[in-house]
């Protein structure tokens, strides 16, 4: 094909998913948005079985998915490519979502829709393909990666993952040297769209476990407003709620000015009333 022939099958390529993609917006832009309720609403109708219900949520959320997309489109793949791949995982997203867990949809669904993107500009990039054991490593080095950043609220050294993988330092270089695309992780992405950690799959996190930790914490606030505010103090501190270390009866006795015994009292006390509302925690705890 000579280069005046490939320039204008190029052209005609970008013309048809132009019309592809216009097209497809104007498809999705009267997609009525939906409110908080109507969005557990329809949880606990897709939960029936409900395909009305189901399609409702999907087509709802193109347009989130189109917003997200865009974010990625410095990663050398398609918009229309990236559209697609966000709309599987917002296809996920609508398979998962739980009305229970009192969340918005688009707060949930982005997490699926960034990783389904994520993972396609990720198996995209990458140019060659490593051997088995070595991705399996590979994948033992992205979830290092990430639970250490999470945990000490910075990118890890090679040593510290090597130490967190009991590997050699040796093999987590040469890990990362063969798979080019991980080489910088912290590089930033045109359009401050993230940086390349962004791409990665988090195995170390996922959506329901958040929800869960938040509906559970939640919870447990409003559980312990049954309680005394001294009450409170010590169930708080006994049993290291929110963060607070973890005290002795002794140690809370000195803060309140009174025996040990005073504290096991107050302790067993709030745990009596407490249980009276249990019910509270059950769907959580059950889950």
């Amino acid at each position: 094909m000579t280069n005046s022939a490939a320039t204008i099958s190029k052209s005609v390529s970008q013309n048809q998913t132009h019309d592809v993609l216009k097209a497809y917006f104007s498809q999705i832009k009267d997609s009525p948005l939906l409110n908080f309720q109507q969005e557990l609403d329809l949880s606990k109708r897709i939960q029936r079985g409900d395909t009305a219900a189901r399609q409702k949520l999907v087509e709802s959320n193109l347009r989130l998915v189109v917003k997200i997309a865009r974010q990625y489109m410095s990663s050398g793949v398609g918009l229309l490519d990236l559209v697609q791949e966000g709309n599987l995982g917002l296809l996920h997203a609508v398979s998962k979502y739980d009305y229970r867990k009192k969340v918005r949809f688009s707060t949930y669904a982005s997490f699926w829709i960034k990783q389904s993107i994520s993972r396609a500009i990720s198996n995209k990039r990458r140019s060659i393909r490593l051997p088995h054991r070595k991705e399996d490593v590979l994948k033992k080095v992205q979830a290092a990666y990430n639970a250490l950043a999470q945990k000490m609220m910075r990118s890890p050294t090679t040593e510290e993952i090597a130490a967190y993988l009991h590997i050699s330092h040796e093999e987590v270089v040469d890990i990362l040297s063969i798979s080019e695309h991980l080489v910088s992780l912290d590089s930033s992405l045109a359009n401050d769209s993230g940086t390349m950690y962004d791409l990665y799959e988090d195995y170390s996190y996922t959506p329901e476990k958040e929800l869960l930790d938040n509906s559970m914490n939640d919870s447990m606030r409003n559980l312990l407003e049954h309680l005394e505010q001294r009450e409170q103090f010590v169930i708080i501190n006994r049993y290291g709620l929110w963060g607070q270390e973890k005290k002795t009866l002794k140690d809370i006795s000195k803060l309140l000015d009174v025996s040990p015994e005073t504290v096991r009292q107050i302790e067993m006390r709030s745990i009596r009333k407490l249980r009276q509302f249990s019910k509270e925690l059950e769907d959580f705890i059950g889950t």
